[in-house]
């Protein structure tokens, strides 16, 4: 009996395709995204908003929020304000950070940046926009889910994208530039924040959605601040070993800036070691979840492997 259910397991894995996954995940995310917003009065800043928000990327948290309901027993629709509310807020802190006050970059995802196009003043202003709308958007259009559990997303997404979350590691990032003596304990605060929290924010979402309490909440917490990390880390590598072109944004800037990496703290190839050990912490998170969990794993292992 075990050995027919090894043969199965190996099976669905065979069967199942992160690429086609993907192709059809981001096809769902970027139809609803571009029904989002409408161009209505005054123009100039929905236009902006739609520029920064339609540019493309992997929408890899919008991908971990539907994975994550799905995986729970949740559907595609339950979910889909909501991830289009995670791609709202780190398209603003895409915007934010590209600004010259902060990492002062005049490429994102391929394109000019949204304050080379703009100007700084809507650059603001259209972060601001989209920030304020997911809010909106998950509340107005989330339907089929009790309301306590919106409310729930709701304060989860306040709290990620707030100083608790994102803007708290931005602080303690901008702090750091230039500084010699950062710890690693610094630079993971850093991370957790900047960069994993909204990752966990997107996965545990999509687990309250469908219904998922307690324990089951706490692995996922702990799945996606594992994989947070190994995106980091990974990032950090790419911005030394990759292209302008590869990256889709200017390549360099963490040693232009002077910011300590974790290429910097621990060299590339034992950077690239632990990446691997979080990929592996988190899909030992996932093990309870059975062969449901296999589209999560799948997008786990992506994250390491992943070239821009």
């Amino acid at each position: 009996m075990v050995a027919m259910d090894n043969l199965q397991m190996t099976s669905e894995k065979a069967q199942f395709s992160l690429s086609a996954y993907l192709q059809e995940h981001q096809s769902l995310v970027e139809a609803a995204l571009n029904q989002a917003i409408s161009v209505v009065y005054p123009e100039k800043i929905y236009e902006a908003m739609r520029y920064s928000l339609l540019a493309g990327g992997k929408r890899l948290r919008p991908i971990l929020c539907l994975a994550t309901c799905q995986m729970a027993g949740g559907t595609l629709e339950m979910a889909m304000p909501t991830a289009c509310a995670l791609e709202m807020i780190h398209t603003m802190s895409l915007i934010h950070d590209d600004l010259p006050a902060m990492d002062n970059d005049d490429y994102r995802r391929g394109k000019l940046t949204n304050h080379k196009v703009y100007g700084e003043d809507i650059a603001i202003l259209a972060g601001d926009g989209l920030l304020a709308y997911a809010f909106e958007f998950v509340a107005v259009n989330t339907s089929n889910v009790p309301a306590e559990r919106v409310l729930q997303v709701v304060a989860k997404l306040g709290r990620a994208v707030g100083a608790a979350g994102l803007v708290g590691g931005q602080v303690v990032d901008l702090e750091s530039e230039g500084k010699a003596d950062v710890s690693l304990e610094t630079l993971n605060f850093i991370h957790n924040h900047k960069t994993a929290a909204l990752l966990e924010a997107s996965v545990v979402c999509g687990g309250v959605l469908a219904g998922m309490t307690g324990e089951d909440l706490q692995r996922l917490s702990c799945f996606s601040q594992n994989i947070g990390l190994a995106f980091q880390i990974i990032d950090d590598i790419l911005d030394i070993t990759s292209t302008q072109e590869q990256l889709g944004k200017t390549a360099g800037k963490d040693l232009q800036a002077q910011k300590v990496t974790y290429p910097s703290l621990w060299g590339i190839e034992e950077s690239k070691s632990q990446a691997q050990q979080l990929i592996a912490a988190a899909i030992a998170q996932l093990k309870p979840f059975g062969d449901k969990a296999i589209p999560l794993k799948e997008l786990a292992h992506y994250i390491t492997s992943r070239t821009h």
